[in-house]
Order: C-alpha cells, then sequence, then structure tokens
C-alpha cells in the first residue's frame, strides 16, 4: 500500500525549489512513499511594503505552514534555516538540517563589479539589517534602502533601475540556476551570514515519529553542529530581525570555529567575536562567543536598538 506524506511550503519559486528538493531526496530514500506539496502564502510574503523588523519578524515565514502542521494538513513543513525563529512553539521540532550550500552574501548589479565599484551616493537594496550594517560600515558613502519580495521581485527591481546594485544569499541564485547574475561573493570577513544561512531546516510535529524516522537520513551532521552553533548565539542575544546579528560556524580538524557579531544599523557601531568549540557541543560554544559579544559592546548596541 503505498504512502502519502505532504510537504507544506511557501509558494514562492525558491520555496518550492527547496520543498521539490526535500520530497526528491525522501523519495529516493524510501521507495514506495509518495510526496505532495501544500504550497500556501505567509504572512511575511503577503507584506511586500514594510521591513521585517517592523512588521514582526522572520516568524511571519513560518507561522502558516506551521498552523498546517498542527492541523494536519501536512505533515512536514521545509524552511530557510535563517528564517527559522530561534524558538519553535511547544510540540514542534527541526527533525532535520539539510547539507549547506554556499552561505556567503551575493552582490548582484548590472553595470557594477563590485561593492567597491560602486560610486558615491550610489543606491543597493538589501532586505537584512545585518548586511546594511555591514556595507554602511565599509562603504558610508553609498545609499542603503530597503528591499523586499521574492528573489524573482528582487531581480525585477534592480533590472527596471530602483537600485545599483542589491546584495542576496548567494545560496537561493545557485539553487535557482541563477548564479551568472552573481557579480561578485562578499567574503565571511566583508559579510558575516545570517545565522543558519543557506542551510534548509525541515520542521514536524515533536509526537511524529513515524516522519521523524523518514527524516532522519536528511540530516547532515557538519551543517547541524554549524547551525546550531550559530542558531545558540542568536538565542543568547536575543536575535530577531531588528537586530543586525550574523553568526556563522566552519568545522575543521580542531572543531568548530565561530564567529558573531551585532552591530548597529548605520554601521557605526559593531561587535564582534570568535571562538573554538567541540562540535558535538556546539550550542556552548555559540553561548560563549554571544558572552564575549556582550564584553565587547554588544550590550550597549543591543540597549540603543531597544529605545
Amino acid at each position: 500500500m503505498k504512502r502519502t506524506i505532504v510537504i507544506a511550503t511557501r509558494r514562492s519559486r525558491l520555496a518550492l525549489w527547496q520543498a521539490e528538493h526535500v520530497k526528491a531526496r525522501l523519495e529516493a530514500l524510501h521507495p514506495g512513499l509518495a510526496v505532495e506539496l501544500a504550497p500556501m502564502s505567509t504572512r511575511g510574503d503577503e507584506l511586500q511594503d514594510a521591513t521585517l523588523a517592523k512588521a514582526g519578524g522572520k516568524g511571519l515565514f513560518v507561522k502558516e505552514l506551521e498552523q498546517a502542521l498542527a492541523a494536519g494538513r501536512a505533515d512536514l513543513a521545509v524552511h530557510s534555516m535563517k528564517d527559522v525563529p530561534v524558538e519553535l512553539p511547544d510540540g514542534f521540532v527541526l527533525a532535520a538540517i539539510t547539507e549547506r550550500e554556499d552561505p556567503r552574501d551575493a552582490f548582484v548589479s548590472s553595470h557594477y563589479e563590485s561593492v567597491a565599484a560602486l560610486p558615491p551616493g550610489a543606491v543597493v537594496g538589501t532586505s537584512s539589517l545585518r548586511r546594511q550594517a555591514q556595507i554602511a560600515e565599509r562603504h558610508p558613502r553609498l545609499e542603503i534602502r530597503p528591499l523586499r519580495g521574492n528573489l524573482d521581485t528582487r531581480l525585477a527591481k534592480l533590472d527596471r533601475g530602483d537600485y545599483a546594485a542589491i546584495v542576496l544569499a548567494a545560496a537561493g541564485l545557485k539553487r535557482l540556476g541563477l548564479a551568472d547574475r552573481v557579480r561578485a561573493l562578499l567574503s565571511v570577513e566583508e559579510s558575516l551570514p545570517a545565522a543558519g544561512q543557506a542551510a534548509l531546516g525541515i520542521e514536524c510535529l515533536a509526537a511524529r515519529s513515524d516522519v521523524l524516522e523518514l527524516l532522519a537520513p536528511l540530516a547532515d551532521a557538519q551543517s547541524t553542529a554549524c547551525v546550531l552553533a550559530e542558531r545558540a548565539v542568536n538565542r543568547s542575544l536575543g536575535g530577531n530581525c531588528a537586530i543586525p546579528l550574523g553568526a556563522y560556524a566552519e568545522l575543521g580538524s580542531s572543531g568548530l570555529h565561530l564567529r558573531g557579531l551585532v552591530a548597529s544599523p548605520d554601521g557605526r557601531r559593531i561587535a564582534r567575536a570568535e571562538g573554538e568549540g567541540s562540535a558535538s557541543d556546539p550550542e556552548t560554544l555559540g553561548v560563549r562567543v554571544a558572552e564575549l559579544l556582550r564584553e565587547r559592546g554588544a550590550t550597549e548596541i543591543l540597549s540603543a536598538l531597544a529605545t
């Protein structure tokens, strides 16, 4: 008897690619399993004119999907990990974090080769306060404006001349076959990624042991350790869309190396810290790096943002 499970997903082209990717892997791993998609619109998709920080944060992209899981209309949901709040609602669990794509930010422009090549006053679009702060720190003469919408919408705004350049996650462009739009990849020193950037997370109800068993083979141990360390920084500092916060971990021969930063939106104040730790206990490393950030000025930056 053929079994069917349903994936809740946003309707954007990138979200559908991500869900299709998970569908294909599940069907390959579990012969006889049929996987269907349940595309839906989220509040985050509908609010095109407000910044995420003002609209209520990245949880706007997952709430409707979680409601579908709770109501039994779907069995699992696929998210970009950078969109997943650091605290999940009671009864929900991240069943798997898949192998990460390129975590760097990408510079996209029709006329310029890099951020440094932009003339003074050039308009740069980004949806992220984290990117905004880091660009403003290095290039204070640029004008940075909010950029909302799905990936295709953002590229269309660039192409019609609303911006001289835009900065996007490289992973989304690569997944949709748009790598040729990338004029330059920003190093993690130039633009520290968001916690979880380029990794996919699969969420389900904690009580669904059957779904957890199906998803277990999709988990990538290295990516999971890195993302958990990054999210621990975010969680420890109360991270949300109103805080320009970056966290990025890499696994080397000696264990995890984690970098973090907290900034003011104008880039005039930035606290940076890094640390080493065990891949078997990534969250402890994340908490330690968050404490270092506080010691180096993050507390004052966060207090100013809260007023």
